[in-house]
């Protein structure tokens, strides 16, 4: 069974530096588990840093969207894995139920998290979790906008509740939240 550690916070609160740091503490192989998909010039970019940022460590990507359960069984033979972030998978799967004129509910999450952290008991080492605490701020003006923070909320507790360390980033400091302090 994985050790799981799952960072939250803001957006451009320090999460995937401070998952890296941590990833890159472990010694052995580093799988780097990205599920944000290419839409623009400017999101291609950043994930183009990104993957510069990860050159030095000896990473191996795997570029998954929906299936995270599947991607880390793949990943599997790695000491370390780091899936970043949760918060766009959610957003991959609410535009793929769009496209298939079906509504994802916070039930279809609570599964999908399920599965994953069922593949996360068949694999030894550490996988660490990034995603957003997005329900820190106002009540969105929009159905959409309200859904996305419920099942990005519903996905967070689920995730949190089984992981043995969770980390809230504020201002690129780490506030342990949940098991030991980490690094």
């Amino acid at each position: 069974m994985a050790r799981i550690i799952l960072i939250t916070g803001g957006s451009r609160s320090g999460k995937s530096i401070y998952a890296q740091r941590i990833a890159e503490s472990i010694p052995g192989d580093r799988t780097y588990i990205a599920t944000c998909p290419v839409v623009d010039e400017e999101m291609a970019e950043r994930i183009r840093k990104h993957k510069k940022a990860r050159q030095a460590g000896n990473w191996q990507t795997i570029e998954e969207t929906m299936d995270l359960a599947a991607a880390l069984i793949r990943a599997s033979g790695s000491r370390v894995i780091l899936v970043d972030c949760l918060t766009l998978w959610i957003n991959n799967l609410m535009y793929d139920a769009e496209l298939q004129n079906r509504d994802l509910g916070e039930e279809e999450i609570v599964e999908r998290c399920r599965d994953i952290l069922g593949a996360c008991d068949a694999i030894s080492g550490t996988i660490i979790f990034v995603t957003n605490e997005i329900g820190m701020g106002i009540v969105p003006d929009n159905p959409l906008s309200r859904r996305y923070r419920d099942l990005a909320g519903r996905c967070n507790q689920v995730m949190a509740e089984s992981a043995d360390a969770v980390v809230f980033m504020v201002s690129g400091l780490p506030l342990n939240v949940k098991g030991e302090k980490i690094i």
